[in-house]
């Protein structure tokens, strides 16, 4: 909803011209550093801020000289796409003594920097709050040491501190994700899938050791991404007797016919005593017990490696001016702030009450709170792991609930990668909730077809990482086949619909809706859960399939421009999918550091085109070597990507030359990305017992009846909430000619792709993070909004 316009605020009127701000890097690297290092450098410039590197962390600003360089906007360009951190980071001892900050201050104050974005963990901040806390008595002391003018105290007298959090454990209270995590579960999950190829073909068990000394965030979603048998972390050590039953599942796992098991290790696990669960004690134990061929890997460093993820560099982007917004609105008396991520939102966190939250997750782990460390580590953290145990473990069938009722889940649309995930969660916990699962091919035209067949904890093994869709789906809507769908629903006795899709299963839940009306065998409780790669769906900030799109557009752009490494100066026209919608050619472009993205819903015509081109050229006479453009496939009729694609080359002769792409279906295949596992699991997990709550209230005189609107719903991710919508309210949403949500949160984006590609526009800070304390609760559903 549009805000009455005296409530907007615009950056021009938060000038940075009087400031000098500094950034570093401190403790160990994290994919998407750079990001944000790039990020910080560029929004600073942008308002006027004078801007430092200062290069090997903390120690670097204690040696001074050519650590602490000022920073160029040309200085930052092709770092996006690089791992680890270009500016260094080192552990610094010195910088622990008062000597080594007294050194540092006046090193800061030669220069006039009085603003500090620090990136790194609990230990690299807590340093630089101190610092902070410091300052006025550091300075006292260098003018009585005569290193500085007496009014230098005055003129520098506080110092500001903005902290971003990279640190591939994710072991940071306040933040739902910390810059690196996202990536290093990439990594995992690459290795995990290439060891379950060779692990099936020899009947082997893998031992897979991930890092997390301390916290077991990346052993227990990497669990849940690849469905390990077993997982180990330290935040909740296994009972006593765990050696015995571990042994009794990948036994009965193997006797259904599962040619593999894999178990994941945190390198902090440890036992209810504190005694430590290591890798190899685990493979002995099950050579020793079971007799499996058993091998261990332990990843190490490689988690740390590689490329950052499109969601680590968005993430990385939107936490950089979200820091330098914060510096140029701090005052003395603000704290020093933590810049985080809540649901889709940015918000701002007294520093050391993440801190101090942080230690106490320590704490409780050290004194066996094991339950209360849980609890510390966030509702995300908590929803993870009963998501696993939900279904990672069966109950024995003595132990389930008997519902009598069936439910049927269903494939709608395009495929989308987390489609089987969603699917494998669904059935796992219907089962668990006592259901019986019937599993529909091919969607709405299998249904009518009578394609329906019951389906077993067994036979979802294995879903999690294969890609599209495993039950077949179509784009057939049910409205002309309404009769024979229920005919089907009354053979199989279905009492209730999960379907998984994009827009095609928000139309097919409209018409079921409006089909109660005549045929009784429709008024059964049903929900959407949204997958599709174009994110169009109303109601829902994202849906399954998006981010391994965004993923596919990135690494594609990554190489694209690699290409042109070494020759002439070059333009990559790049064309996406997603119809009408420009989420993708959006976002993806500001993963990949596009200088333009044009889309449908900010329309364009010949002027922007042709300053584009001007802005590109004037661009491309300094050192920048690449640049890429990307259209959204449906963005405009008349400009099309052979126009555009022509139009640079022409304007462009003499400074650079064109290619194009069009990266058509190979953004709907591939493996699904750990996100897209993670919140394909967690979202279908619950809708299905939304759907079994439901479920017991319609049931009435020994059947199921429900023809209220509230009982017809679509589970979407708005903001920092899951929340339930009935899909008849949101019509009013929906631009149903374009297929697209009349409002969509996104395009607050497009404004820092342009100011990061150096274009000046108006930046509406009106929805920027604004101060809260970790202590406040947080709404319901918040944890389970973001997949991770």
């Amino acid at each position: 909803m549009a805000q009455p316009e005296s409530k907007k605020i615009f950056f021009e009127n938060l000038s940075g011209a009087d400031k000098a701000i500094a950034v570093l890097t401190s403790g160990g690297d994290a994919q998407g550093m750079n990001a944000a290092v790039r990020a910080v450098v560029r929004m600073g410039l942008y308002v006027g801020a004078k801007v430092y590197f200062i290069h090997e962390g903390y120690q670097g600003m204690v040696d001074g000289g050519e650590n602490i360089i000022e920073a160029t906007w040309e200085s930052v360009s092709s770092m996006l796409q690089v791992g680890g951190t270009v500016i260094g980071s080192a552990r610094c001892q010195e910088f622990r003594s008062h000597e080594g900050r007294l050194k540092a201050a006046h090193n800061l104050v030669q220069r006039g920097i009085t603003n500090l974005c620090v990136i790194g963990g609990d230990g690299s901040l807590t340093g630089a709050n101190l610092f902070r806390e410091e300052w006025s008595g550091l300075l006292g002391e260098l003018v009585e040491q005569g290193l500085i003018e007496a009014d230098a105290v005055q003129k520098y007298s506080a110092l500001h501190i903005v902290g971003m959090v990279g640190s591939i454990d994710n072991d940071f209270c306040g933040t739902d994700m910390t810059i690196g995590t996202d990536s290093a579960l990439h990594r995992i999950i690459e290795v995990v899938d290439a060891i379950m190829t060779t692990a099936q073909s020899h009947q082997r068990t893998f031992v897979l050791e991930v890092m997390g000394r301390h916290c077991g965030y990346l052993a227990l979603v990497s669990a849940l991404a690849c469905g390990a048998d077993w997982v180990l972390i330290p935040e909740m050590p296994p009972e006593d007797g765990w050696e015995e039953k571990m042994c009794q599942k990948l036994s009965a796992t193997r006797s259904r016919g599962t040619r593999l098991n894999i178990i994941i290790v945190a390198e902090g696990a440890i036992d209810r005593h504190g005694k430590p669960i290591t890798s190899s004690f685990v493979k002995d134990l099950v050579v020793r017990c079971l007799g499996f061929d058993t091998r261990v890997t332990i990843l190490g460093h490689v988690q740390r490696g590689g490329t950052p993820s499109a969601f680590d560099r968005i993430l990385a982007s939107r936490m950089g001016v979200e820091a330098v917004l914060a510096l140029l609105e701090t005052t003395a008396n603000t704290p020093a702030c933590v810049v985080s991520l809540c649901g889709n939102q940015s918000v701002r966190l007294p520093l050391m009450e993440c801190v101090q939250m942080t230690q106490e997750v320590q704490k409780a782990m050290d004194q066996k709170r094991f339950e209360e460390a849980v609890k510390l580590r966030g509702r995300s953290f908590e929803n993870n792991l009963r998501t696993y145990k939900l279904l990672a473990h069966r109950k024995p069938e003595s132990e389930l609930p008997t519902s009598n009722f069936n439910v049927a889940v269903l494939n709608v649309g395009a495929p989308a990668a987390g489609m089987n995930a969603a699917v494998r969660s669904a059935v796992r916990v219907g089962i668990s909730e006592g259901h019986k699962m019937f599993a529909v091919s091919d969607g709405f035209e299998g249904f009518y077809k009578g394609q329906i067949k019951e389906i077993k904890w067994a036979d979802v093994g294995g879903w999690t990482g294969q890609g599209g869709s495993l039950l077949g789906t179509k784009r057939t809507l049910p409205a002309k086949h309404v009769d024979k769908i229920a005919e089907q629903m009354r053979k199989h006795n279905i009492n209730a619909l999960l379907v998984i899709g994009g827009f095609e299963a928000f139309l097919s839940l409209l018409e079921l809706l409006t089909a109660r009306g005549k045929y009784e065998e429709f008024c059964v409780p049903m929900v959407m859960v949204p997958a599709t790669v174009s994110n169009n769906v109303p109601g829902t900030d994202l849906s399954i399939g998006a981010d391994t799109a965004l993923n596919a557009i990135t690494t594609t752009c990554d190489r694209i421009k690699q290409s042109a490494s070494g020759t002439k100066r070059r333009v990559f026209i790049i064309e996406t999918m997603g119809g009408y919608c420009g989420y993708l050619a959006t976002v993806g472009g500001l993963a990949a550091g596009a200088d333009a993205a044009y889309i449908y819903e900010e329309p364009f015509d010949i002027r922007d085109l042709q300053a584009n081109v001007e802005h590109l050229t004037e661009k491309m006479k300094t050192s920048i070597q690449r640049g890429l453009v990307l259209r959204n496939e449906n963005s405009n009729e008349n400009y099309t990507t052979d126009f555009i694609y022509q139009l640079y080359t022409e304007e462009g002769k003499g400074v650079f030359d064109c290619r194009k792409n069009v990266l058509g279906h190979m953004q709907q295949g591939g493996a699904p990305s750990p996100f897209d596992r993670n919140f394909g699991t967690k979202i279908s997990a619950r809708a299905m017992q939304w759907l079994s709550q439901r479920l017991v209230e319609t049931f009435r005189r020994g059947r199921v009846f429900a023809n209220s609107e509230d009982s017809c719903c679509l589970l979407g991710m708005r903001a920092r909430a899951l929340v339930f919508q009935p899909v008849v309210q949101l019509k009013e949403e929906t631009d149903f000619i374009h297929r697209i949500p009349k409002e969509q949160w996104w395009l607050k984006l497009r404004p820092l792709m342009k100011i990061l590609a150096k274009y000046k526009t108006s930046y509406d800070v009106s929805d920027s993070g604004q101060m809260e304390h970790v202590i406040h609760t947080r709404p319901k559903e918040s944890d389970a909004s973001v997949a991770m």
